[in-house]
């Protein structure tokens, strides 16, 4: 595959330091194989009523869109290096202005419809203005952008380039690991692994994933004291009845963040902090 492969800074993908502050503060060893099973129960900030699936930029949304119900063309993965999700590979002419994404063959919405170039170009079009977006067969998709631009394959990882199906944008479809199941605007997203995916046997080890939103940081650590939820973001190191198993970790913003010890996460060999771009429903298993 033809792009860019060096570590790169996740943090970078993000304009708002609440999209970072989900962050990974537990490991597993390298002899420790993930786990299917369970279900993961995450408590989160960044909702509210008038979120969809197309509108609400809170971590909520984010982690419910990138990290469970949607696909991007290209992902950041867990040790930094950008590679490919729904897109194959990728290559640049004229200077880095025109660009042509390959698709994978064997993909499909939750809705049993299959990906095609025409779904990229609907998802795409509106996001990238004064660009030119078109289907080259059903599997190949062109960009030609106004100016030349070197980092659009890292750009394209970013949660608001998710690739919807072209008949029902707004409905909650996806290409994702997960499958909606239940979607309370402001309050609840409840959603179940796809039993067969195109990442089977490297990520998605829940069988479940419930989001709850809970605007007070309080109450978002009293639920992680109780054991009624297994992680939590925490804008500011939380007051709450410490547990032995879990661990704490500033973020790049400056918030905490919670996790249950009985999380567990594939090792890190880069630089940078695990879980940087909200995909912890796909890539935690339960230890």
């Amino acid at each position: 595959m033809s792009g860019r492969n060096s570590l790169l800074d996740r943090r970078a993908l993000f304009t708002t330091g609440a999209a970072a502050a989900l962050l990974a503060a537990t490991g597993a060893s390298a002899g420790e194989p993930p786990r299917r099973g369970g279900r993961l129960r995450l408590a989160l900030s960044g909702a509210t009523r008038e979120d969809t699936w197309v509108h609400g930029e809170g971590l909520f949304m984010q982690v419910a869109r990138q990290g469970m119900i949607f696909d991007t063309l290209t992902e950041v993965a867990g040790n930094g290096i950008l590679k490919g999700e729904l897109a194959t590979g990728w290559q640049a002419s004229e200077g880095a202005r025109q660009w042509r994404f390959d698709l994978r063959p064997d993909v499909r919405f939750h809705d049993g419809s299959p990906l095609t170039a025409r779904d990229v170009v609907a998802s795409l079009q509106s996001l990238l203005p004064q660009t030119e977006i078109t289907a080259q067969g059903a599997l190949h998709v062109q960009i030609t952008l106004p100016q030349a631009n070197p980092g659009l394959p890292l750009l394209l990882s970013e949660p608001r380039y998710v690739i919807r199906p072209a008949h029902a944008p707004e409905a909650g479809i996806g290409t994702g690991l997960y499958r909606l199941r239940r979607f309370s605007a402001g309050r609840q997203v409840l959603a179940e692994r796809v039993e067969s995916h195109y990442k089977d046997g490297t990520a998605g080890w829940f069988d479940t994933v419930e989001l709850v939103a809970i605007p007070a940081r309080e109450v978002r650590a009293q639920a992680l004291s109780e054991r009624l939820v297994d992680a939590a973001d925490l804008p500011a190191r939380p007051r709450y009845r410490e547990r032995g198993d879990v661990t704490l970790q500033t973020d790049s913003a400056g918030g905490v963040s919670a996790l249950s010890g009985d999380l567990r996460q594939p090792p890190n060999p880069g630089r940078q902090a695990p879980m940087d771009n909200l995909r912890a429903p796909e890539r935690w298993w339960f230890g």
